[in-house]
């Protein structure tokens, strides 16, 4: 295994980990359907339209950055090391 193999395996290690906590942490979203009509729910909140500013905007955010460095690093690790061999497969 070369460093670029083992270092990329810990990216992954270590983002799978966060993303896992990070989806943990965030709260399930809720469909407005009928109860929620009946019952008089609404999520039209101050709360709300603040979206951006929220401790839920941040772990999206994070959720994301980490699921894309994720998909990287995997194309990454499985590819350079074809383009870095130097025997040839067979």
């Amino acid at each position: 295994m070369s460093i670029i193999e083992i270092a990329g395996g810990i990216v992954l290690l270590l983002s799978t980990v966060l993303i896992i906590i990070l989806c943990l942490m965030q709260d399930q979203k809720q469909d407005q359907n009928m109860t929620s009509a009946i019952t008089g729910g609404s999520y039209d909140s101050a709360y709300s339209k603040n979206e951006g500013n929220t401790k839920e905007a941040i772990l999206k955010k994070w959720t994301k950055w980490l699921a894309i460095i994720f998909f990287i690093v995997t194309l990454v690790i499985t590819i350079l090391p074809v383009y870095l061999s130097s025997t040839p497969e067979g």
